[in-house]
Protein backbone atom coordinates (compact mmCIF):
# COMPACT_ATOMS: atom_id res chain seq x y z
CA UNK A 1 0.00 0.00 0.00
CA UNK A 2 1.25 3.40 -0.99
CA UNK A 3 1.71 5.91 1.83
CA UNK A 4 0.71 9.52 0.81
CA UNK A 5 1.72 12.39 2.74
CA UNK A 6 -1.90 13.18 3.88
CA UNK A 7 -2.88 9.53 4.83
CA UNK A 8 0.46 9.23 6.47
CA UNK A 9 -0.44 12.53 8.44
CA UNK A 10 -3.24 11.03 9.59
CA UNK A 11 -1.56 7.54 10.77
CA UNK A 12 0.75 9.72 12.86
CA UNK A 13 -2.40 11.12 14.74
CA UNK A 14 -4.12 8.13 15.37
CA UNK A 15 -0.62 6.96 16.51
CA UNK A 16 -0.01 9.42 18.86
CA UNK A 17 -4.05 9.41 19.84
CA UNK A 18 -3.38 5.44 20.64
CA UNK A 19 -0.59 6.07 22.76
CA UNK A 20 -2.02 8.81 25.23
CA UNK A 21 -4.64 6.80 26.02
CA UNK A 22 -2.51 4.53 27.02
CA UNK A 23 -1.10 6.47 29.22
CA UNK A 24 -4.33 8.18 30.57
CA UNK A 25 -5.31 4.71 31.40
CA UNK A 26 -2.44 3.46 33.18
CA UNK A 27 -2.62 6.53 35.23
CA UNK A 28 -5.97 5.99 35.95
CA UNK A 29 -5.75 2.20 36.67
CA UNK A 30 -3.64 3.27 39.63
CA UNK A 31 -5.68 5.13 41.15
CA UNK A 32 -9.17 4.16 40.86
CA UNK A 33 -11.15 1.70 43.15
CA UNK A 34 -12.42 -1.28 43.46
CA UNK A 35 -9.46 -3.50 41.92
CA UNK A 36 -11.98 -4.79 39.22
CA UNK A 37 -11.82 -1.33 37.98
CA UNK A 38 -8.22 -1.07 38.05
CA UNK A 39 -7.75 -4.66 36.26
CA UNK A 40 -10.36 -3.08 33.06
CA UNK A 41 -8.35 0.34 32.79
CA UNK A 42 -5.08 -2.00 32.86
CA UNK A 43 -6.46 -4.52 30.11
CA UNK A 44 -7.74 -1.66 28.53
CA UNK A 45 -4.07 0.11 28.54
CA UNK A 46 -2.81 -3.07 26.98
CA UNK A 47 -5.21 -2.94 24.22
CA UNK A 48 -4.12 0.90 23.26
CA UNK A 49 -0.34 0.24 23.51
CA UNK A 50 -1.35 -2.70 20.56
CA UNK A 51 -3.17 0.40 18.59
CA UNK A 52 -0.08 2.18 18.64
CA UNK A 53 2.25 -0.95 17.33
CA UNK A 54 0.18 -1.87 14.73
CA UNK A 55 0.07 2.23 13.60
CA UNK A 56 3.50 1.83 13.99
CA UNK A 57 4.22 -1.01 11.39
CA UNK A 58 2.82 1.85 9.29
CA UNK A 59 4.57 4.85 9.80
CA UNK A 60 7.52 3.29 10.85
CA UNK A 61 8.18 5.95 13.61
CA UNK A 62 8.34 6.54 17.65
CA UNK A 63 5.24 9.04 18.71
CA UNK A 64 5.47 10.96 21.72
CA UNK A 65 2.29 11.21 23.56
CA UNK A 66 0.48 14.67 24.32
CA UNK A 67 1.83 15.20 27.65
CA UNK A 68 -1.01 17.94 27.87
CA UNK A 69 -3.96 15.53 27.27
CA UNK A 70 -2.78 13.29 29.78
CA UNK A 71 -2.42 15.77 32.69
CA UNK A 72 -5.98 17.26 31.33
CA UNK A 73 -7.25 14.20 31.67
CA UNK A 74 -6.05 12.91 34.45
CA UNK A 75 -6.71 15.52 36.71
CA UNK A 76 -10.09 15.89 35.47
CA UNK A 77 -10.74 12.46 36.97
CA UNK A 78 -9.50 13.44 40.24
CA UNK A 79 -11.70 16.62 40.31
CA UNK A 80 -14.52 15.07 38.86
CA UNK A 81 -14.59 11.11 39.08
CA UNK A 82 -12.89 8.85 36.77
CA UNK A 83 -16.41 8.10 35.16
CA UNK A 84 -16.85 11.68 33.70
CA UNK A 85 -12.76 11.66 32.20
CA UNK A 86 -13.07 8.49 30.94
CA UNK A 87 -16.73 9.57 28.99
CA UNK A 88 -15.24 12.65 27.39
CA UNK A 89 -12.26 11.11 26.21
CA UNK A 90 -14.16 8.47 25.21
CA UNK A 91 -15.90 11.27 22.86
CA UNK A 92 -13.04 11.48 21.17
CA UNK A 93 -12.26 7.89 20.65
CA UNK A 94 -15.72 7.94 18.57
CA UNK A 95 -14.92 11.16 16.34
CA UNK A 96 -11.58 8.48 15.93
CA UNK A 97 -13.63 5.40 14.91
CA UNK A 98 -15.59 7.18 11.69
CA UNK A 99 -11.95 8.43 11.00
CA UNK A 100 -10.76 4.79 11.03
CA UNK A 101 -14.10 3.40 8.84
CA UNK A 102 -12.61 6.09 5.98
CA UNK A 103 -9.34 3.66 5.84
CA UNK A 104 -10.81 0.52 5.92
CA UNK A 105 -10.07 0.15 2.25
CA UNK A 106 -6.61 0.41 2.33
CA UNK A 107 -5.49 -1.09 5.82
CA UNK A 108 -6.10 -4.34 6.81
CA UNK A 109 -7.77 -5.71 10.16
CA UNK A 110 -9.12 -2.25 11.15
CA UNK A 111 -12.43 -3.85 11.75
CA UNK A 112 -11.31 -5.81 14.05
CA UNK A 113 -9.52 -2.47 15.82
CA UNK A 114 -12.88 -1.03 15.68
CA UNK A 115 -14.34 -3.99 17.59
CA UNK A 116 -11.87 -3.39 20.40
CA UNK A 117 -12.66 0.07 20.49
CA UNK A 118 -16.60 -0.85 21.36
CA UNK A 119 -15.49 -3.85 23.57
CA UNK A 120 -13.67 -0.34 25.62
CA UNK A 121 -16.99 1.31 25.85
CA UNK A 122 -19.16 -1.83 26.88
CA UNK A 123 -16.15 -2.49 29.46
CA UNK A 124 -16.29 1.27 31.24
CA UNK A 125 -20.13 1.09 30.85
CA UNK A 126 -20.38 -2.02 32.70
CA UNK A 127 -17.45 -1.06 35.86
CA UNK A 128 -19.47 2.83 36.49
CA UNK A 129 -19.71 2.20 39.76
CA UNK A 130 -18.76 5.60 41.41
CA UNK A 131 -20.56 7.07 44.61
CA UNK A 132 -21.20 10.29 43.11
CA UNK A 133 -23.13 8.80 40.29
CA UNK A 134 -25.03 6.19 42.58
CA UNK A 135 -26.10 9.45 44.79
CA UNK A 136 -26.70 11.46 41.25
CA UNK A 137 -30.49 11.41 42.05
CA UNK A 138 -29.74 13.00 45.41
CA UNK A 139 -27.14 15.86 43.79
CA UNK A 140 -30.15 16.61 41.41
CA UNK A 141 -32.87 16.74 44.10
CA UNK A 142 -31.09 19.00 46.27
CA UNK A 143 -29.64 21.33 42.78
CA UNK A 144 -32.73 21.47 41.12
CA UNK A 145 -34.69 22.14 44.47
CA UNK A 146 -32.33 24.94 45.45
CA UNK A 147 -32.16 26.52 41.87
CA UNK A 148 -36.43 26.43 41.51
CA UNK A 149 -37.12 27.85 45.05
CA UNK A 150 -34.64 30.00 45.92
CA UNK A 151 -34.22 31.87 42.11
CA UNK A 152 -38.33 32.31 42.74
CA UNK A 153 -37.69 33.34 46.43
CA UNK A 154 -34.64 36.21 45.36
CA UNK A 155 -36.61 37.78 43.07
CA UNK A 156 -39.72 37.78 45.02
CA UNK A 157 -37.77 39.40 47.60
CA UNK A 158 -35.92 41.65 45.39
CA UNK A 159 -38.97 43.94 44.61
CA UNK A 160 -40.36 43.62 48.14
CA UNK A 161 -37.28 44.95 49.96
CA UNK A 162 -35.50 46.36 47.81
CA UNK A 163 -32.62 45.99 50.24
CA UNK A 164 -29.72 43.75 49.07
CA UNK A 165 -28.67 43.30 52.95
CA UNK A 166 -32.07 42.04 54.27
CA UNK A 167 -32.01 40.19 50.85
CA UNK A 168 -29.62 38.71 51.32
CA UNK A 169 -30.46 37.66 55.22
CA UNK A 170 -33.71 36.39 54.31
CA UNK A 171 -32.49 34.48 51.76
CA UNK A 172 -29.70 32.59 53.47
CA UNK A 173 -32.15 31.98 56.08
CA UNK A 174 -34.93 29.98 53.36
CA UNK A 175 -31.84 28.47 51.46
CA UNK A 176 -30.63 26.78 54.84
CA UNK A 177 -33.75 25.95 56.19
CA UNK A 178 -34.81 24.57 53.33
CA UNK A 179 -31.59 22.89 52.67
CA UNK A 180 -32.20 20.80 56.46
CA UNK A 181 -35.63 20.23 55.11
CA UNK A 182 -34.99 18.73 51.68
CA UNK A 183 -31.89 16.46 53.96
CA UNK A 184 -34.11 15.13 56.02
CA UNK A 185 -37.02 14.65 53.38
CA UNK A 186 -34.15 12.64 50.93
CA UNK A 187 -33.05 10.82 54.10
CA UNK A 188 -36.54 9.53 54.94
CA UNK A 189 -37.07 8.57 51.09
CA UNK A 190 -33.62 6.66 50.40
CA UNK A 191 -34.82 4.68 54.21
CA UNK A 192 -37.48 4.01 53.04
CA UNK A 193 -36.97 2.72 49.73
CA UNK A 194 -35.20 -0.91 48.83
CA UNK A 195 -32.14 0.45 47.67
CA UNK A 196 -28.23 -0.33 48.62
CA UNK A 197 -27.79 3.19 48.81
CA UNK A 198 -26.62 4.64 52.73
CA UNK A 199 -29.89 7.11 53.89
CA UNK A 200 -27.12 9.45 55.45
CA UNK A 201 -24.95 9.93 52.51
CA UNK A 202 -28.27 10.33 50.32
CA UNK A 203 -29.06 13.43 52.84
CA UNK A 204 -25.52 14.59 52.83
CA UNK A 205 -25.72 15.15 48.87
CA UNK A 206 -28.30 17.00 49.10
CA UNK A 207 -27.90 19.09 51.59
CA UNK A 208 -24.45 20.13 50.32
CA UNK A 209 -26.00 20.51 46.96
CA UNK A 210 -28.33 22.86 48.25
CA UNK A 211 -26.43 24.80 50.74
CA UNK A 212 -23.69 25.54 47.68
CA UNK A 213 -26.10 26.13 45.23
CA UNK A 214 -27.49 29.05 47.66
CA UNK A 215 -24.69 30.37 48.48
CA UNK A 216 -23.54 30.83 44.86
CA UNK A 217 -27.20 32.80 44.28
CA UNK A 218 -26.77 34.50 47.54
CA UNK A 219 -23.38 36.04 46.68
CA UNK A 220 -24.02 38.75 44.95
CA UNK A 221 -26.27 40.52 47.09
CA UNK A 222 -22.85 40.16 49.77
CA UNK A 223 -20.79 42.07 47.41
CA UNK A 224 -22.58 44.33 45.16
CA UNK A 225 -25.07 46.99 46.04
CA UNK A 226 -27.60 47.53 43.31
CA UNK A 227 -30.62 44.75 44.03
CA UNK A 228 -30.96 44.83 40.46
CA UNK A 229 -27.89 43.63 39.53
CA UNK A 230 -27.78 41.20 42.36
CA UNK A 231 -31.12 39.53 40.57
CA UNK A 232 -29.88 39.42 37.38
CA UNK A 233 -26.24 37.79 38.45
CA UNK A 234 -28.11 35.54 40.71
CA UNK A 235 -30.32 34.51 37.44
CA UNK A 236 -27.27 34.40 35.62
CA UNK A 237 -25.06 32.13 38.12
CA UNK A 238 -28.76 29.44 38.45
CA UNK A 239 -28.26 29.28 34.45
CA UNK A 240 -24.55 28.77 34.61
CA UNK A 241 -25.16 26.13 37.05
CA UNK A 242 -27.39 24.34 35.75
CA UNK A 243 -25.82 24.30 32.35
CA UNK A 244 -22.45 22.84 33.72
CA UNK A 245 -24.28 19.97 35.79
CA UNK A 246 -26.44 18.63 33.44
CA UNK A 247 -22.88 18.96 31.07
CA UNK A 248 -21.53 17.03 33.50
CA UNK A 249 -25.01 14.74 33.53
CA UNK A 250 -24.75 14.13 29.82
CA UNK A 251 -21.19 12.87 29.57
CA UNK A 252 -20.81 10.81 33.08
CA UNK A 253 -24.39 9.05 32.00
CA UNK A 254 -24.88 9.13 28.32
CA UNK A 255 -28.21 11.73 29.12
CA UNK A 256 -29.26 14.30 26.40
CA UNK A 257 -27.89 17.50 27.32
CA UNK A 258 -29.80 20.12 25.71
CA UNK A 259 -33.61 18.79 26.97
CA UNK A 260 -32.78 18.32 30.71
CA UNK A 261 -30.87 21.77 30.36
CA UNK A 262 -33.95 23.80 28.74
CA UNK A 263 -36.25 22.02 31.34
CA UNK A 264 -34.98 22.73 34.64
CA UNK A 265 -33.58 26.70 33.31
CA UNK A 266 -37.14 27.14 32.24
CA UNK A 267 -38.39 26.13 35.42
CA UNK A 268 -36.33 28.30 37.23
CA UNK A 269 -36.71 31.35 35.85
CA UNK A 270 -39.88 30.87 35.08
CA UNK A 271 -40.19 30.66 38.76
CA UNK A 272 -38.47 33.42 38.92
CA UNK A 273 -40.31 35.83 36.83
CA UNK A 274 -43.45 34.52 38.87
CA UNK A 275 -42.43 35.58 42.25
CA UNK A 276 -40.56 38.62 40.48
CA UNK A 277 -43.99 39.97 39.66
CA UNK A 278 -45.69 38.51 43.02
CA UNK A 279 -43.26 40.35 45.21
CA UNK A 280 -44.08 43.67 43.13
CA UNK A 281 -47.82 43.39 43.66
CA UNK A 282 -47.68 43.06 47.13
CA UNK A 283 -45.52 45.10 48.20
CA UNK A 284 -48.26 48.05 46.02
CA UNK A 285 -50.94 46.28 47.98
CA UNK A 286 -49.69 45.60 51.19
CA UNK A 287 -48.04 49.49 50.83
CA UNK A 288 -44.84 48.56 52.53
CA UNK A 289 -42.32 50.37 52.18
CA UNK A 290 -38.40 49.33 54.16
Amino acid sequence: MEITPLLREQLLTFQRLEITEHYIYKQLAGIVHPEANSKILEKIAQDELRHYQNWKKYTGVEVKPDSFAIWKYTLVSRLFGFTFGIKLMERGEEKAQVNYGELRQVIPNIDDWIRDENAHEQSLIAMLDEELLQYAGSVVLGLSDALVELTGALAGLTLAFQNTKLVALSGLITGIAAALSMASSEYLSTRSEKTSRSPVRAAIYTGITYILTVTLLILPYLIIQNYYVDLGLALVTAVVVIAVFNYYISVAKDEPFRKRFFEMAGLSLGVAAFSFVLGYLIRQLLGINI
